[in-house]
């Protein structure tokens, strides 16, 4: 089935001082358009625009899409840009199963098949970058650049020493007894994401944003589709281990906040791969886009545009 391409979207943003784009919830760039197409057993909504060699980006757990929209107007000067919602978030369907980050690779590469792209840049942060990391390892062939931008990849090295972490314990909350507890209660939940992982909850996820992401997520299905992000670790870490015995060939860039993930998902990184530029984002906790955007945008674009 080709992709179905939607009307376009009107622009409703400003730019800021130090010109970078700074959408309302919701809305996209002129010159982009929404979409949705159906691979691998899941309806993905996704965004496209620009013109040139196509990057991917893959948005994280308690955020969509619409995270990357303050980068798209840069990027789309020289890139085709694809911006997916994951299967299980924002407008894409939330099915039963299908969450290990191999399969979520795989639905990845069936779009940016459907569209005529044999090869792509991919870029991923949080859940996303599990997924990147899946669709660079299972087709190298198709991966031109890699970045990921922190958190963990379950199998690698010491990944145990994050994922079993105390102050982690959402990594194993999950099953019908949580979905009660956040169920109407999705914000106080994601509260916990967007000011316990950021360097200054005064300087993390805008307000407009919380409320975007909140109801995105109580969608029905959508709690559940996100739990089973953490669900499936242990399998991805099982299926990263293998993968990982075949290093990657491409460049790849790795993000990380200073008071987040630091080094170790700089360290992962060369466990898998063989050309790997590391960069510790100062005084960034894990929402680098939002915390940290005049070092984090500029050095995407450098990376992208090599």
């Amino acid at each position: 089935m080709k992709p179905k391409r939607n009307k376009k979207l009107p622009k409703k943003a400003s730019h800021s001082a130090k010109g970078l784009f700074t959408p309302k919830a919701g809305t996209v760039p002129a010159g982009f358009t929404e979409n949705f197409v159906d691979v691998n057993g899941v309806r993905l909504h996704y965004f496209i625009g620009g013109k040139g060699s196509p990057v991917v980006l893959l948005h994280g757990y308690a955020e969509t899409s619409h995270m990357w929209l303050p980068i798209l107007p840069l990027l789309a000067k020289n890139h085709t840009v694809i911006v997916p919602d994951l299967r299980g978030a924002g407008d894409s369907s939330k099915p039963a199963g299908g969450y290990d980050k191999k399969n979520m690779a795989a639905d990845i590469h069936d779009l940016t098949s459907k569209l005529g792209f044999s090869r792509v840049s991919i870029v991923g942060h949080d859940i996303g970058l599990m997924v990147a990391y899946a669709y660079a390892a299972q087709f190298p062939q198709a991966t031109d650049r890699v970045v990921l931008m922190d958190a963990f990849l379950p199998g690698i090295g010491n990944w145990k020493d994050v994922w079993l972490m105390r102050d982690l314990w959402h990594f194993h909350f999950y099953g019908e007894v949580p979905l009660a507890l956040v169920k109407g209660r999705e914000r106080i939940y994601f509260e916990h994401f967007w000011n316990d992982f950021a360097a200054d909850p005064k300087h993390s996820i805008p307000e407009a944003d919380r409320r975007f992401y909140a109801k995105a997520y109580a969608q029905p299905g959508g709690m559940r589709a996100g739990f089973e992000y953490f669900r499936n670790f242990e399998r991805d870490a099982k299926d990263f281990a293998e993968l990982s015995a075949t290093p990657l060939s491409m460049p790849m860039l790795v993000l990380t906040g200073e008071k987040a993930s630091g080094e170790f998902l700089i360290q992962q990184g060369r466990l898998v791969a063989s050309h790997v530029e590391g960069v510790v984002v100062t005084h960034s906790g894990h929402w680098l886009m939002e915390e940290a955007p005049e070092q984090v945008i500029p050095k995407l674009v450098e990376f992208l545009n090599r």
